[in-house]
């Protein structure tokens, strides 16, 4: 029932929501949504040597229907969904498992945990100062821990966000748009009760025209555990880097870029695709 009613919800924001952080980049940027226009970006992932602590599972994940939907109130705030509508896991090792799973073969299957979130602009950018904005939001336990991918547990999150726009003329694209986020995150701890792990949350990305039409794109993203000691499994820090590009056709973008993991339990590498429609405006502006 709780598949049943995200899909409902994803549904709905199809219908009438914006896209998210520009794909194929994690970080958010500042700006809102138009209101009264549709954006929906979807995308495969494939990463190399994923690791799962949580049940103890390793192997190459394949991520398809990364959805980012979001819809735009106001000037100066919209509501984002995101998630996948299917993990699958090619398994290369299996390792001491925390939890009992349902696993059999060399393979499994699952839901994503998705995420809803709400952005604001606080500032808009100047001269000299960079815009401002929040998000704050939750990730929802839609997965079944047992299939050994996800830990079904609610988790929540604010971030504070900054970016400025650099050599900006008029019609077109700014040169640069730098940006970057810092926040903490409070997880579940699956296995121990009445227990969270606070996690720093970082990201810097730059999106660099370099003609009309394409882009350059890349950043670090990932989150910090805080405490002294080992996380909690399934809270562990988690980082990567991207770099790819960004190719506009009409009012479709195209995007593509490689993964490189940073910590310990990140997947090694990984390539993703993806695509983004923006459409004209259809509906009517809130006031």
């Amino acid at each position: 029932m709780k598949r049943l009613w995200v899909l409902q919800v994803l549904i709905l924001g199809l219908c009438v929501c914006a896209f998210a952080q520009q794909r194929p980049l994690l970080t958010d940027d500042v700006d809102i949504a138009p209101a009264g226009t549709i954006n929906v970006s979807a995308g495969v992932d494939f990463f190399q040597d994923a690791k799962f602590p949580l049940s103890g599972l390793k192997g190459d994940l394949t991520r398809v229907a990364d959805i980012r939907v979001r819809q735009g109130f106001a000037s100066n705030v919209e509501i984002q969904i995101e998630g996948v509508l299917q993990n699958y896991l090619a398994i290369n090792s299996k390792g001491t498992s925390a939890i009992p799973l349902n696993v059999t073969g060399n393979s499994t299957n699952d839901f994503d945990d998705f995420t809803i979130s709400t952005k604001i602009k606080l500032f808009n950018e100047t001269g000299n100062r960079p815009a401002l904005g929040l998000k704050f939001g939750f990730q929802m336990p839609n997965t079944d821990q047992a299939k050994g991918i996800g830990i079904n547990q609610i988790n929540i999150f604010s971030k504070i966000l900054v970016q400025k726009k650099f050599g900006r003329k008029k019609g077109a694209d700014p040169r640069a748009n730098i940006y970057g986020n810092i926040g903490l995150g409070i997880l579940t701890a699956p296995l121990d009760k009445f227990t969270q792990n606070d996690v720093f949350l970082y990201g810097l990305a730059g999106i660099f025209r370099v003609t009309d039409n394409v882009n350059i794109v890349s950043e670090i993203n990932g989150r910090k555990n805080t405490r002294s000691g080992a996380a909690p499994l399934g809270t562990e820090s988690l980082s990567q880097f991207r770099f790819g590009t960004q190719i506009k056709a009409s009012n479709l973008r195209f995007d593509a870029a490689g993964i490189f993991g940073i910590s310990k339990f990140s997947p090694r590498t990984g390539v993703t695709f993806g695509v983004t429609y923006q459409s004209p405006n259809i509906f009517t502006p809130a006031p």
